[in-house]
């Protein structure tokens, strides 16, 4: 059996395992790091340009291997495990939380109250924002005011957004566009400045910040040892302790017996960074005697409190003159509702702008089959495309039940034997209650933005699903109502930390990543002197 000794041991490599190893490894340039992920490592960012042109044109996986077989979840959103993580082929999208995320119970009798001052939180955005790269437009409010600019300015907006942008703005309300962890300014993080090439998913020029480049150049400049394909299977408490000694852990690049590739990780100092899933599956994993219910679950929180958000969408035709393809991802945002009166009904949201795109792609021959050459392609396409359409969505804020949890699954497991986790979210009856006036609104919204644009709206629809998932291991002051304190430390484990999304009370409404991504930033500091 192989057995790795570090300071700090990181188990799992997306993209707040690589903010914690970065800041640490320049906090305390002494401390050894060894980072542990399930999946592969998929450092080929020169293939990608090849993985892009290939999915363009026949349709294949721009990923490939990104996965791993038998590592999955019942009720998931991304099946990504590889180092990088899900942020391997996010959006980019780096938009903040509020004030009042973080004061829902003082200010509206909500949900709770965040652990952590707004102060706090925005200048771990600030350093988030820099250390990945953001671009990005402050908007127009003053509330939750920035202490920092943006690191580059914002990404130039398109023909499409620059009509769009009046379009929405006739409706009353303001908008930008979204920030973006892309880059405006060649060379930012030693990255190429972006091309606007409508694949950000898979960026083929590496100017939409990918964790994996923080790894390579942490691994180049000998900061950290990352061990790859390697699955934990469970943490183990020191004897007569509550510090946890040791993680087991089997290597996933052959067949047969467990005892045949176990290995054993050794540390001073923990980190879970598995994300919103498999950071509570390991606790749960994790139970024994002194700890039936999973290891950091005294309290029985492990699991609970799987939080999100939900969205309402529509199109609405236009009579703009916009062309698909044009850096579609970029898109447009309003916080008007961001903020809520207290005495009003609560109902908190985005609000997102950006062209629909689907189905007029220029074509090389019109109507009556004539073949298009040249200037004639441009001519067809723009006479056919005289009639926009704007695809509109409001992320809306919805608070967790204890009931909305992770679970083992009694009945599926992987290759090893262990139970997968199934995620089941539930709305608390505050949410519920709350939804016909939430569905209402949107309506009148949707209607407002039509009839002052004289377009014609199409069905709303409602995600199925909760989006940029969280928790799991909320966070509070609290041992009996929350899994880690403030800084990701382990109630019931003081050598344990939970970083990123599943530290989060509730999931705002609006993209998550930025959140997770200073969360994680401020445990660093903890960890780092632990």
């Amino acid at each position: 059996m192989a057995v790795h000794e570090s300071d700090i041991c990181i188990i799992g490599g997306g993209i707040t395992a690589a903010m914690v190893a970065e800041k640490i490894a320049a906090i305390r340039p002494s401390r050894s790091i060894i980072v542990v992920e399930a999946g592969r490592s998929l450092f080929d960012v020169e293939n990608r340009a090849e993985y892009r042109q290939r999915s363009l044109e026949y349709g294949e996986n721009q990923w490939p291997g990104d996965f791993v077989e038998d590592q999955a979840a019942d009720g998931i959103i991304s099946r990504t495990m590889a180092v990088g993580g899900s942020a391997l082929h996010w959006g980019g999208v780096c938009n903040r939380f509020s004030e009042e995320d973080t004061r829902l119970k003082s200010l509206y009798g909500l949900a709770v109250d965040w652990p952590i001052e707004w102060k706090e939180l925005e200048r771990f955005y600030c350093e988030a924002e820099r250390r990945i790269g953001v671009s990005g437009d402050p908007g127009p409010f003053t509330e939750d005011a920035r202490s920092e600019p943006y690191p580059m300015p914002p990404m130039p907006m398109t023909h499409n957004l620059v009509q769009l942008k009046a379009w929405a703005e006739h409706s009353g309300h303001p908008f930008w566009t979204t920030p973006q962890a892309k880059n405006t300014r060649q060379g930012y993080g030693g990255r190429n400045i972006c091309m606007r090439c409508n694949t950000c998913e898979i960026c083929p020029t590496g100017a939409r910040y990918s964790p994996d480049y923080t790894f390579r150049q942490l691994l180049a400049d000998k900061k950290i040892q990352l061990h790859d394909q390697t699955l934990v299977r469970r943490l183990e408490l020191q004897d007569g302790s509550d510090r946890v000694a040791v993680a087991r852990a089997v290597r996933q690049d052959g067949t047969g017996r467990p005892e045949q590739h176990t290995v054993e990780y050794r540390a001073r100092t923990f980190v879970l960074a598995g994300g919103y899933t498999w950071s509570p599956h390991l606790l749960l994993l994790s139970a024994n005697s002194r700890f039936p219910s999973g290891l950091a679950n005294r309290s029985d929180h492990v699991g609970r409190y799987m939080t999100g958000h939900l969205a309402y969408q529509t199109t609405i035709d236009t009579n703009l003159r916009i062309y698909p393809g044009m850096n579609e991802q970029h898109s447009l945002v309003s916080r008007a509702f961001f903020r809520r009166a207290t005495d009003q009904p609560y109902v908190r949201h985005d609000l997102r702008v950006w062209e629909s795109g689907g189905g007029r792609a220029p074509r090389l021959r019109d109507a009556e089959g004539r073949l298009l050459l040249g200037d004639a392609v441009l001519d067809e396409w723009q006479t056919r495309t005289s009639r926009g359409t704007a695809r509109v969505r409001g992320y809306y804020d919805v608070h967790p039940d204890r009931e909305s949890r992770l679970t083992l699954s009694p009945t599926a497991t992987n290759r090893w034997g262990d139970p997968l986790p199934v995620v089941r979210h539930k709305l608390d009856a505050a949410s519920v209650a709350r939804e016909p006036a939430v569905r209402a609104h949107f309506e009148t919204l949707f209607d407002l933005m039509a009839r002052a644009n004289d377009g014609r709206r199409g069905t709303i629809s409602g995600l199925s699903y909760q989006d940029h998932p969280a928790g799991g291991c909320r966070m509070g002051t609290d041992p009996a109502g929350s899994v880690v304190d403030p800084s990701g430390r382990a109630h019931d484990h003081d050598n344990l930390f939970v970083v990123g999304s599943p530290t989060l009370p509730t999931g705002g409404c609006t993209n998550g990543t930025l959140t997770f991504v200073a969360l994680a930033l401020k445990s660093a500091e903890a960890i780092s002197t632990s």
